[in-house]
């Protein structure tokens, strides 16, 4: 499918981000500033990624201050929950923190005739949180696959279960250490499994979690605890640890370790629209959408914790909805 072979050419992660990133999560000053216009009104519906809930949330209070006429409704159980809502018409937003599957674009152009158009919003680090009382430094993809999978395909030589293997000493050497990890309808739990387990299998004694904040929650309840969200979500109850690839090499999760390349997982966040061939995008879709792409709806990436688009990529992806 050539559509979908375009959408998963946009969805670059790790070191394929380094050329698109704004460094030190400032927003780029080349973004344009959105200016309301007259005649937008109307109810939006927004269901989709958890990830994203705080990013839509903050994006449509925003939006309610240029449009206080418009009714903006968020739901954010997980990112596999998007694409059926589009397709069915109950959602005008779709936030996904992957790209649609196969199967998902060709359920919707079932339903309408065309694929749904994908739009990057802003960009995540994957954080692997512990809790704040460990003082592990960090650890290498390696291990953190050793941590979560039963499979160990990045290449470890045995499970771990105790945080001595992993170089702490003391009290901390024979403690065991406890998952936490998303559900399987999240794109961050996907996400996670490909590129932290080199596509292997999560352990079968995860605690899973409903959403981020759970998993955060869960974290800080738990001296013994480890899990990974999107940056987004931390809080002062844990710490995001430095990751990398190899020994001696291991970096924070940061807007300009994404940048360089050397923070290893990183991604694009997305929101998908129904963008009708002919007709485009209906005017408050596609005032939403400009807001989000603007200055100030960059602005709101940088307040959540995410990393603001730049402007080239912004302008990217008004040129591809049609918007001026």
């Amino acid at each position: 499918m050539n559509a979908q072979k375009l959408l998963k050419g946009l969805a670059l992660a790790g070191s394929m981000i380094c050329s698109t990133v704004v460094l030190a999560q400032q927003v780029d000053p080349n973004l344009p500033e959105y200016k309301a216009v007259s005649g937008i009104s109307g109810n939006l519906t927004s269901i989709g990624s958890d990830t994203l809930n705080n990013l839509m949330t903050l994006w449509a209070e925003d939006f309610n201050g240029f449009y206080p006429n418009v009714n903006i409704q968020i739901q954010g159980a997980g990112t596999s929950t998007a694409p059926p809502a589009l397709a069915e018409g109950t959602a005008n937003f779709g936030p996904m923190s992957r790209i649609m599957r196969d199967s998902e674009v060709a359920q919707f152009e079932q339903a309408h005739g065309y694929p749904p158009t994908l739009v990057r919003v802003g960009i995540d680090t994957i954080a692997v949180f512990v809790n704040r009382d460990n003082p592990i430094e960090g650890l290498t993809l390696e291990e953190v696959d050793a941590i979560f999978s039963s499979t160990r395909r990045c290449g470890g030589a045995s499970d771990i279960t105790r945080w001595g293997q992993v170089g702490l000493t003391g009290a901390w050497a024979n403690r065991d250490i406890t998952l936490y990890s998303r559900n399987a309808v999240s794109g961050t739990y996907g996400y996670f499994r490909q590129h932290a387990l080199c596509d292997g299998d999560f352990k079968n004694n995860m605690n899973e979690q409903p959403g981020s904040a759970s998993v955060v929650q869960g974290i800080t309840e738990s001296i013994n605890g480890i899990g990974y969200s999107g940056i987004g979500y931390n809080t002062a109850g844990v710490r995001a640890i430095k990751l990398g690839r190899e020994k001696g090499k291991l970096f924070e999760p940061n807007s300009e370790n994404a940048a360089s390349g050397d923070y290893p997982l990183a991604r694009f966040l997305y929101v998908y629209v129904n963008k009708h061939p002919v007709d485009g995008l209906e005017p408050h879709t596609r005032e939403f959408l400009k807001m989000v792409l603007s200055r100030q709806g960059q602005e709101v990436n940088v307040r959540d914790g995410f990393i603001p688009l730049p402007a080239s990529v912004a302008k990217r992806e008004m040129e591809r909805l049609g918007i001026k």
